[in-house]
């Protein structure tokens, strides 16, 4: 049977599976048989991959051994090292892990195209494979350098929100030099000219630059609409480098990450009632005041077993969790004390804000490995009607999302984003470590109303203090 047909066939199939796997990611209860399926989908592009050995011309012919066993150790060790790290990485750590392997992608498609450009395979193809190489490289360049910051940020290992003098100018300046070097690699493939080395160099150089000066300034509550438009990056970096391959997996996986991504980081964006632009290039979470003044009232302390025994005589409990929540460890427990509640007849609910946690979609996993039933877990706009009719509603951990200023307080930062409605629940607890601002650094008027008590503590050791007041009453 010819190779190219079994080529052809086989990534036909593998796009099948990308498709099928992310149309049942839609729904949390296919979303993991998903994952396995698109899995098996890349698995198989990746074993068919081998193939091409068996087509290369005769001057590359000697070194098909060395190149199949170099292919094969690194997959060896790209394979073991994401299998360990896979294993051990805690929930917390999540956000960080996705940042960087989303970076490795981007790093993947960049390097792609550098080894297309310093071999003049790219320009020797003419102007459109010249154009995507340098696309391809320009972005998976700039997603590789600002996960990376992505991941600092969120594994705390660079604490602050960096910004220099002219910062956008400076950006302004990088982003053209960086496009002006790669129009120029452009001009010399066109022309019939070998490209200079030192050239391309400087591209990636500036591409990197650029994602970095992209991303430091930026405050960590943006992260969750950061990590999506680098993942749409990645996935748009893949599929240009697949046109510059002709690898239809590539091409068709790429678009896929890309398009879904870049929904993703729309619907994210919309959830904070900002623009993407916004996002990238505004000083939210950074202001000194945050439009604080005029906040009135008192945080009132409240011990755990009373919330908790509040929450055993209620009707109706309704619960957003955030990424405290994660921090503590605390959803195994929370879930423990949740079907306590139910059995004692309490109707329990959980309410999702799309930009809770650190992640896109971070408090839905985190739920779904304490074992939380999927019927029971709702969204913004599903479930924030019913807090006006709610006795309880518990903030576990979550910060802005909950923050009544973002409706009226127009000097706010967050002034817009739509909320979770907690304030017009009957009674609000507020499970928090201390009177810290959150991760935006902007001050929370919820922990100040009437309705509302602090409960302060560690949520996993405040959960169990819960879980033994409810047990006390038998």
């Amino acid at each position: 049977m010819d190779t190219q047909f079994i080529i052809d066939a086989a990534y036909f199939i593998a796009a099948l599976l990308f498709i099928y796997g992310l149309k049942r990611m839609s729904s949390p209860v296919t979303a993991r048989s998903g994952i396995l399926v698109a899995g098996w989908g890349m698995a198989l592009a990746v074993v068919v991959a081998f193939l091409y050995g068996f087509d290369v011309n005769e001057r590359a012919q000697p070194y098909l051994t060395m190149n199949i066993i170099l292919v094969l150790v690194a997959l060896g060790v790209g394979v073991g090292w994401a299998w360990y790290s896979g294993k051990k990485v805690a929930m917390t750590d999540m956000p960080q892990m996705v940042a960087l392997y989303n970076g490795m992608g981007g790093g993947a498609a960049a390097a792609i195209a550098a080894i297309e450009l310093y071999s003049g395979n790219a320009q020797s193809h003419g102007l459109v494979v010249s154009v995507l190489a340098v696309l391809g490289g320009l972005i998976g360049a700039v997603a590789l350098s600002g996960s990376l910051v992505a991941w600092a940020k969120l594994d705390g290992r660079l604490n602050r929100t960096l910004r220099l003098p002219m910062q956008q100018l400076i950006n302004a300046v990088l982003f053209f030099g960086t496009l002006a070097t790669g129009a120029a690699i452009i001009s010399a493939a066109v022309g019939g000219a070998a490209t200079p080395m030192l050239l391309i160099t400087v591209f990636f150089l500036l591409s990197l630059a650029l994602g970095v000066m992209m991303t430091t300034p930026i405050g960590g509550a943006d992260m969750p609409v950061v990590i999506s438009l680098y993942n749409a990056f990645t996935g748009l970096a893949v599929a240009f480098e697949g046109f510059v391959l002709q690898n239809p997996a590539m091409i068709i996986a790429g678009t896929v990450v890309g398009s879904a991504g870049t929904l993703l980081t729309l619907m994210m964006a919309k959830a904070m009632n900002r623009s993407v632009a916004n996002v990238l290039f505004s000083q939210f979470g950074d202001s000194s005041d945050g439009g604080e003044e005029g906040i009135e009232g008192s945080m009132k302390a409240i011990d755990p077993s009373d919330a908790a025994i509040s929450m055993f005589y209620a009707s109706r409990v309704i619960i957003v969790p955030g990424y405290g929540l994660a921090v503590a460890q605390a959803q195994h427990k929370l879930y423990e004390f949740v079907k306590l509640l139910q059995k004692q007849g309490v109707d329990v609910r959980f309410a999702i804000h799309p930009v809770a946690g650190r992640m896109p979609g971070h408090m839905n996993v985190l739920l779904a490995e304490a074992g939380v039933p999927y019927d029971i877990i709702f969204d913004l706009e599903d479930i924030n009607e019913e807090f006006a009719q709610t006795d309880v509603a518990i903030v576990i951990g979550a910060n802005d999302v909950v923050n009544p200023a973002a409706r009226h307080r127009k000097s706010s930062p967050i002034y817009g984003m739509p909320i979770l409605n907690v304030d017009q629940a009957q009674q609000a607890y507020v499970v928090k470590r201390g009177q810290g601002k959150g991760y935006s650094g902007v001050e929370n008027e919820l922990f100040f109303l009437d309705n509302t008590s602090m409960v302060y503590g560690d949520a996993q050791k405040v959960m169990v203090q819960m879980i033994e007041a409810v047990k006390s009453l038998g």
